[in-house]
């Protein structure tokens, strides 16, 4: 009987540390995408930005890399299920994985575009793939973003 018991507190410290251990994961998860989602704001909104209107395109281009780098990294980012309060994950990201994977893999074309239009050397098309890449990436956002909670 006393076998039996210390096996049953043996296994429920088990599963304890598994299910801690994968909180933990997902919050590890959760801080690794906002901290990319953070670098690709910061490239596309301020680095990106400020080398279109000085025309340089060798900076405009290695951001836009560096984007789409991100972009292929955000379905692993979100594992099922990974939210906090924290988190501005909505729940339809799961629910609507095809189409949340789709928008990544559009803000990733769009990336490439404005690499494109930077190695060619062309203002107008670096203007017009910047404004492109932003709206592929509030696509995302309007759907899959909850709005900020006020403090």
């Amino acid at each position: 009987m006393q076998t039996r018991a210390v096996l049953g507190i043996g296994f429920l410290f088990c599963a304890a540390l598994v299910f801690c251990s994968q909180v933990w994961a997902q919050g590890d998860e959760i801080e690794k995408r906002r901290l990319l989602m953070e670098s690709n704001n910061e490239a596309a909104t301020k680095s990106i930005s400020k080398a279109a209107k000085e025309g340089n395109f060798t900076e405009v281009q290695v951001q836009a890399k560096a984007i789409m780098e991100n972009m292929d990294k955000v379905p692993e980012l979100f594992p099922k299920g990974s939210t906090s309060e924290k988190s501005r994950a909505k729940a339809e990201i799961w629910e609507k994985w095809d189409e949340f994977t789709k928008d990544a893999g559009q803000a990733k074309k769009a990336a490439e575009a404005l690499a494109d239009a930077a190695k060619a050397k062309n203002e107008a098309d670096v203007n017009a793939k910047l404004k492109a890449l932003g709206e592929a990436c509030a696509s995302c956002h309007k759907s899959f973003r909850a709005p900020r909670k006020s403090s």
